[in-house]
């Protein structure tokens, strides 16, 4: 009766079915053209690779899967998209996981709304995240983390689930929704304030969460960041200690939004580098590797 109610959810939210992205697709999104020279390619020798299915409320949406050729079961790291979508470096990420082990997959979180891949900005920003529902994206995440368990290849006791901007708040709301997160580890995502008004779709922001986080999940912010100022990341800080909760933020001061984005002008190697350190030592600490 549970999966009904939320099939019947999900069919009545707006732009639901006006649209079903069915393949990623190859290479770079559109709208980050040209890449940087900077941009990291992890091969995949040694890895399986390639895209899935993932069947959540009705439909099957893509997704993005690398794990070691061999061996497993395997940790899980779901690692949730930029609004440019599931294009080639999500998937680098994914195959950055797998070369330490992780059976990593990203799921399009887009699939029902639009192509990110293949639209410019102002149409990404106004006519397919504003329509994406919190609520389908945690349906999703959890279908995925059942399709990995099923695969016989994935440990769903050993979960992770990191981010990226659109995808950093989207870690911090699936550790508020879920019981069987390990850890996670959140890449600048948008906290509340002006930057995410709440709306019937997106109800509720981290800062609204920060005493109901059921996993330790750290955030690695930009001291420089136009979209996240310091007030906010500050009252996050505070909702955390509030909360006697084990997460917390660490902000790179000198680093701007997208600091990690390696295909991106914003990339910056020293920040990421450290980032991605304290990335994985969490995930190590919190039982999630």
């Amino acid at each position: 009766m549970q999966d009904e109610s939320r099939h019947d959810r999900a069919s009545a939210e707006p732009g639901r079915r006006a649209f079903l992205k069915t393949s990623l697709g190859a290479g770079f999104a559109l709208a980050v053209q040209p890449v940087s020279a900077a941009t990291v390619t992890t091969p995949s020798d040694g890895l399986t690779v390639g895209e899935v299915r993932v069947p959540s409320l009705g439909v099957e949406i893509p997704a993005y899967r690398a794990m070691p050729a061999s061996g497993g079961p395997f940790p899980i790291m779901l690692v949730v998209q930029e609004i440019f979508g599931v294009h080639e470096h999500i998937k680098d990420v994914c195959r950055r996981f797998a070369k330490l082990g992780y059976y990593a997959i990203a799921p399009d979180l887009f699939a029902r709304q639009g192509d990110a891949t293949k639209a410019d900005i102002p149409t990404i920003r106004n006519e397919i995240v504003p329509k994406v529902p919190d609520a389908q994206v945690m349906d999703d995440l959890d279908a995925t983390v059942a399709f990995a368990g099923l695969s016989g290849s994935a440990d769903v006791k050993r979960l992770g689930i990191t981010g990226f901007c659109w995808g950093g708040r989207i870690v911090w709301l699936y550790a508020a929704h879920t019981n069987t997160l390990k850890a996670g580890v959140a890449f600048y995502g948008i906290l509340g304030g002006t930057a995410s008004p709440p709306s019937e779709l997106k109800p509720r922001n981290p800062v609204d969460l920060a005493g109901e986080l059921q996993a330790p999940i750290l955030g690695l912010y930009a001291g420089k960041d136009d979209n996240i100022p310091m007030p906010i990341i500050e009252q996050m800080q505070k909702g955390l200690k509030d909360a006697n909760s084990s997460s917390r933020i660490e902000v790179f001061a000198d680093a701007p939004h997208g600091f990690h984005a390696d295909y991106r002008p914003t990339y910056r190697e020293g920040p990421a580098k450290e980032a991605w350190g304290k990335a994985l030592a969490w995930f190590k600490a919190n039982g999630a590797a």
